[in-house]
């Protein structure tokens, strides 16, 4: 009986591995936009154009302050790189 016990464990245990490694269908499937994706001008971006983007919030999204953290750096590189190329314009 200890056999059998072991055999159904390990099939068990291989099925399981099987479903997360995906060898069998059944797992989730890819994760797919239901939303637009952000509105960003297909020309030059300016900071206000960074400033004013907003992700949807979803399910499987990305940590909402990390996004935030890099927008504002991205944010404060756009704003120097634009007054610096002001400043070497009048000079």
């Amino acid at each position: 009986m200890t056999l059998l016990q072991i055999l159904i464990v390990l099939a068990v245990v291989a099925g399981v591995g099987a479903v997360a490694a995906g060898v069998v269908r059944g797992g989730l499937p890819d994760a797919e936009s239901s939303v637009p994706e952000a509105p960003l001008p297909d020309g030059p971006v300016t900071v206000d154009d960074v400033s004013a983007v907003r992700f949807s919030v979803g399910l499987r999204g990305y940590r909402m302050n990390e996004v935030d953290a890099v927008l504002d750096r991205l944010s404060n590189a756009l704003a120097e790189r634009d007054a610096e190329i002001e400043r070497l314009r009048n000079a």
